[in-house]
């Protein structure tokens, strides 16, 4: 890996994109620290230790690079997008207008990011609506409100501000997309997890458990192990193109292969389910009742009930995902079309009942791989109080993301170092 960036940075346009992704995650962690016009800062230092020590705000305020628990400009980080993201790709199963607009192709697929925008600004204008009086209802008795005073123009002013910090990061994240290097949503959760090693490493190596402190790098070394090997890995069906007729030209045929990975959804379902895990524990938060508080503690990330829930949602999101961005009957015709097949299968409909089988039983165990992942570490450190940072859910995507950004680079690095087949 590191041989691969120190390449890079020997090729003058590789290396404008990797300082304009580095200067882009700069503006976002500035961004963390700027607090929103309107928040009375000295209240809340006060309320940090409190955000930070809560389960369910903690953690998303990890996945927010600690800009929740000093209220600043992209408190709501990015997870409003990833959310909208959720919704989209749930409705255009259900919705027959947004599943035409997914085969329309890449003017389909603006429209269909067009209206995610859309529906983030909306979400994030409820979710900080919603964090005001959140935040207001923590503020102990006879202090100053985190909010200063609860009246329409403060409310209003700090509501616009964070809405428009989740839109700036939507914008910096679809700027990193198109012009750096790597995946920008995914990069930006990356920083924000990343963010939190010192303190991480701070709780491991203050743990009174002595065995604990020896072990956890280990512990934390396989999973990543793990991880890449289960990342990696692949399952390679045989294609074979036949000779075929091109104009004047004969094309001869050859074989090759269609490599069908055993986690083809990547790190997604694992933000997905974080997402739809912490969003029924922050609504009963804010509600602020007995029985809501008592649901919340229920849904902490530290909880059978939370793990349970997450390695569920990870499966399901693992086969939709998957089903989303990978269609056999496509891949078939596509075969079809250009005269390959696979030996010992008919072109056509056999050819995609055959990947649909393959592709069920490649991600059955990713599925299971990723749910275990998640949950094993997130188990064991709650139980030796190990700090949430190394929880299983950080690791997948600190590590998937860091793997899919590695080979992107290899690929643009390929791109202009090809030397030809006559040198």
């Amino acid at each position: 890996m590191l041989a691969t960036v120190a390449k890079a940075f020997s090729v003058p346009e590789i290396r404008k994109k990797i300082l304009f992704v580095a200067a882009m995650l700069a503006l976002y962690r500035f961004g963390a620290y700027v607090p929103a016009p309107g928040i009375d800062v000295d209240a809340v230092k006060t309320l940090e230790d409190q955000l930070t020590g809560s389960d369910i705000l903690g953690f998303l305020n990890l996945f927010s690079g600690g800009s929740l628990s000093r209220l600043s400009l992209f408190a709501l980080g990015i997870m409003p997008y990833i959310t909208a993201s959720i919704i989209l790709q749930l409705m255009t199963v259900v919705v027959p207008q947004l599943e035409r607009l997914q085969k329309e192709g890449e003017v389909g697929q603006q429209k269909i990011t067009q209206y995610t925008r859309y529906l983030t600004v909306a979400l994030a204008f409820m979710q900080s609506f919603a964090y005001v009086f959140l935040f207001n209802s923590l503020t102990p008795a006879g202090t100053d409100s985190v909010v200063g005073e609860l009246n329409v123009p403060n409310v209003a002013l700090i509501v616009i501000c964070l809405t428009a910090g989740t839109t700036l990061l939507m914008w910096i994240g679809e700027l990193i997309t198109q012009r750096g290097i790597g995946n920008g949503i995914s990069l930006l959760i990356f920083a924000s997890i990343v963010s939190g090693v010192l303190p991480g490493v701070q709780t491991w190596w203050n743990n009174p458990d002595q065995v604990f402190v020896v072990l956890l790098p280990f512990i934390i070394l396989g999973v990543v192990l793990a991880i890449v090997y289960v990342q990696e890995g692949q399952r390679r069906i045989p294609v074979q193109y036949a000779k075929r007729v091109v104009g004047r030209k004969m094309t001869s045929g050859g074989s090759t292969y269609l490599p069908l990975r055993v986690n083809m959804a990547g790190v997604i379902p694992v933000i997905f389910a974080a997402s739809i895990m912490a969003m029924a524990p922050t609504i009963a938060q804010l509600i602020n009742t007995p029985a809501a508080l008592d649901f919340a503690a229920f849904l902490a990330p530290d909880q059978w009930a939370y793990v349970v829930g997450e390695v569920f949602f990870i499966i399901v999101f693992t086969y939709f995902y998957t089903a989303v961005t990978f269609n056999p009957v496509d891949q078939a015709d596509n075969l079809k079309k250009y005269g390959g097949f696979i030996p010992g299968v008919r072109p056509g409909r056999p050819t995609a009942e055959y990947l649909d089988r393959v592709l069920s039983r490649l991600t059955f165990p990713g599925a299971l791989y990723l749910g275990a992942v998640a949950a094993f570490p997130t188990i064991l450190f709650s139980q030796t109080g190990g700090g949430f940072f190394f929880g299983g859910t950080s690791i997948l995507i600190v590590v998937g993301v860091a793997l899919d950004t590695v080979k992107q680079l290899e690929s643009q690095l390929m791109m202009r170092n090809y030397e030809g087949f006559l040198k």
